[in-house]
């Protein structure tokens, strides 16, 4: 009989799990074995972004099929606050609080990600699966919402004699369900993605899955805009229709054989309820201080989301050509940003001080933004929009992996669930909030009631990057009680959710 330390314990994909005596898991290469690093056979895999993230239980390969869910949910987001958006408010002629409305319908979905996220830890399926199945419904559900989308807008733009009230709600549910199905799926992919990594390289897993989502926002808006030029409405029901389809395909091809099946899991004891659960989770790492630096930080990064590029327009007098590069400058800024996270945190660093460095990144950022008016740069601007992405992808690596690393035993889902209901809550919250507080401050200026000095049109922007500061300043004043304590709250993490596992047994 073995002794009971040497027994091989299997997770829940049947790979067995790493114990406290075993030696640290060899660094793996992506290059074909068997061939000199240098070799021009091994350039094309060596040079791809994130290819160091490979690991013997989650080849690359694997890793980036699994990441295609990122895609999907970059697409649908696109689709849903960007082209949408401008269409039922320009060329259909609806209000715009009823198009805000509908944008704002998926936040309600949002809290309930904690849900989701703890029934994919303890759901006991028949075919032996727990992830998948609320991936693959999260799928249907952005299908389904997809798929109402052309038909809503069908009755929206008045081509029918049925009262606008049907067309009004028929498009409500479709941004319902497309939004829903995007935050279960998101959830359930991030927990999978977390089952399947090892503990060495998950932050450049995260990095590779965080990329991917931008990749799919960036690749997704310069598509419509390809194919939805000559406009018609025509073409955009198409662009809808295969948007739907494409979310099927990829979805479908990135979950093939990547949760492995264990038909025994239907025979164990129930889990923990969500209260229990939740519960174990908050009072351990300091939950609650995480979530609110989360979401502070979060704000901090967001309000500025729909004001920078009519910020540089109206204010620093670029073009519309000039004003779309920002865009692109943000994503440029972001992967950079998320690179060097993913290198720092896989020399061992703490992630909560890589937050914190995406924080005060975020000060010098804003500050280039605010100064960039009265000095009158636009390469000012440009530079402190990079900084902008590049704070916000070490500020979004760096909480995720904290999150992941909490994520022990049976909590990985809630853990994410958590980290994802507050990032999304505070990005709308903080979206809506910007442009209100941009509009209110410069009517305000405008009518001079503010003083003399304060009538220029950029007071209203100014303010709001100045609020931003101050969130910046708040959210390093509530992660840096947490840095340096990770490794003490995964521990103490890891036994409270093991005896909450023990008492329901």
């Amino acid at each position: 009989m073995p002794a009971a330390c040497d027994t091989v314990r299997l997770d829940m994909t049947g790979t067995p799990m790493a114990r406290l005596g075993d030696p640290p898991a060899p660094k793996v290469s992506a290059t074909e074995p068997g061939i000199p690093a240098w070799s021009w056979r091994n350039v094309g895999v060596g040079m791809l972004p994130f290819a160091d993230s490979a690991t013997p239980e989650l080849p690359l390969g694997r890793l980036l099929r699994l990441s295609l869910f990122q895609v999907t949910v970059g697409m649908a987001a696109v689709l849903l606050i960007g082209t949408l958006n401008r269409v039922m408010i320009v060329e259909l002629g609806l209000p715009a609080w009823v198009v805000a409305t509908m944008i704002s319908l998926p936040l309600v979905f949002a809290p309930f990600r904690m849900l989701v996220g703890h029934r994919s830890d303890v759901h006991r399926s028949v075919l032996g699966w727990r992830r998948v199945p609320y991936i693959w419904f999260g799928t249907l559900m952005q299908f389904g919402g997809l798929a109402i989308m052309p038909f809503a807008l069908i009755l929206l733009s008045g081509d029918s004699r049925g009262p606008p009230i049907i067309g009004q709600a028929s498009a409500a549910l479709a941004f319902l369900l497309a939004g829903a199905g995007l935050h279960m799926t998101q959830t359930a992919g991030l927990a999978l993605a977390t089952d399947l990594a090892p503990a060495h390289a998950r932050p450049k897993v995260v990095a590779l899955l965080c990329f991917m989502l931008i990749v799919g926002t960036v690749a997704s808006a310069l598509s419509f805009g390809v194919l939805l030029k000559p406009f018609s409405e025509l073409r955009l029901i198409q662009v809808i229709q295969g948007s739907a389809v494409v979310t099927m395909l990829l979805n479908g091809f990135a979950l093939w054989k990547q949760e492995a099946r264990n038909r025994n899991r239907i025979a164990e004891a129930p889990g923990p309820a969500f209260r229990e659960s939740w519960a174990a989770y908050t009072r351990t790492g300091r939950a609650g201080r995480r979530l609110l630096a989360i979401g502070l930080g979060t704000v901090a990064f967001s309000m500025q989301d729909v004001l920078l590029e009519p910020y540089g327009g109206k204010i620093l007098h670029l073009s519309v050509s000039a004003t779309t590069t920002l865009t692109a400058m943000l994503a440029v800024g972001g992967a950079a940003g998320l690179g060097l996270a993913a290198r720092s945190l896989n020399r061992g660093a703490d992630p909560y001080r890589v937050a914190g460095f995406g924080a005060l990144a975020g000060l010098a950022a804003f500050t280039s933004v605010i100064f960039a008016a009265p000095v009158g740069s636009p390469l000012l601007f440009a530079l402190g929009v990079a900084l902008v992405g590049f704070g916000a992808g070490l500020f979004a690596h760096g909480t995720l992996t904290a999150s992941m690393s909490m994520a022990q035993g049976d909590a990985t889902g809630l853990a994410l669930g958590a980290w994802g209901a507050v990032q999304a809550l505070a990005a709308g919250l903080a979206i809506a909030s910007g442009g209100v507080l941009s509009d209110t401050i410069a009517s305000l200026a405008a009518s001079g009631r503010l003083g003399p000095t304060l009538t220029s049109p950029a007071t209203g922007y100014t303010a709001v990057y100045l609020i931003e500061l101050l969130l910046l300043f708040a959210t390093l004043i509530a992660i840096g009680p947490l840095a340096g304590r990770s490794d003490a709250g995964q521990a103490s993490s890891s036994a409270a959710l093991t005896n909450l596992a023990g008492s329901t047994t």
